[in-house]
């Protein structure tokens, strides 16, 4: 396996999710580079890199929350570059931030209604269903249900901040560090959720993280970025076998 550009043409058939010549600069700062690639529907991409990568950069470009200099996003064929970060919740994509961004000072039932607010259907009568599936999915959440969010653990916080992006009923999910500060036993549940939706429900999953293992032990597919820029496009087990690819971009 060999390094690429990301100019390349994405496999197979056309994804769910596409960025094509995605720039994106902070004043004089670029944080993103002539980005492309493709996320194909029903699979777990992977995206790879060091801190200042230009990976948060990605996902908040692609949920509208920063709009870039130049480039597209596409949904399922159909251009969201431009569009308001709701409307793009309401066609079937969803954002799960750095941090886990839950309000402490309500209930986790209050932070799921929130999450239910837009969805992809429109359907109220739904949002009871959703509630009931992030319970079923993460345990902890159900017992806790009543409980102001502050009194969570950080692991628990994740489950609420994933449990509350389900509430619209995404095609997509974007997914950033949600290992981040947590203990190996937590990251591999929350993993172990990710990858049961991917095989269950068909969902789409974009996860940038910086555990790679983790991260790859999941992944369909990897995507690995250097200053900005698409250097490693392949399968995710490609590049965990790829010894020198690791060691040169993820440091293991």
């Amino acid at each position: 396996m060999s390094a690429t550009s990301g100019r390349g043409p994405v496999d197979g058939a056309a994804p769910m999710l596409a960025v094509d010549d995605l720039t994106v600069a902070y004043g004089a700062v670029t944080a993103l580079d002539g980005v492309r690639l493709g996320v194909p529907e029903g699979g777990i991409t992977a995206v790879l890199g060091a801190n200042g990568a230009g990976k948060s950069s990605l996902l908040r470009t692609i949920n509208g929350l920063v709009r870039p200099r130049t480039g597209t996003v596409t949904l399922a064929g159909e251009d969201i570059t431009r569009v308001a970060v709701e409307d793009v919740v309401r066609r079937g994509l969803a954002h799960v931030p750095e941090g886990r961004g839950v309000i402490v000072e309500l209930t986790v039932e209050e932070n799921l209604r929130l999450g239910g607010l837009v969805r992809r259907d429109g359907d109220g009568e739904g949002r009871a269903a959703a509630a009931d599936r992030v319970y079923t999915l993460f345990k902890p959440l159900a017992e806790r249900r009543r409980r102001p969010a502050q009194t969570l653990s950080g692991g628990e916080r994740q489950m609420l901040a994933i449990g509350r992006a389900l509430m619209s009923r995404p095609r997509v999910l974007l997914l950033d560090e949600p290992s981040l500060g947590l203990a190996p036993r937590v990251t591999a549940d929350i993993m172990a959720v990710v990858r049961g939706l991917r095989d269950s429900e068909n969902l789409t999953v974009l996860l940038v993280e910086q555990n790679a293992r983790s991260a790859l032990s999941i992944a369909d597919r990897a995507i690995v970025l250097n200053v900005g820029r698409v250097v490693v496009d392949a399968p995710a087990g490609e590049l965990a076998a790829d010894a020198s690819l690791r060691h040169a971009y993820l440091g293991f």
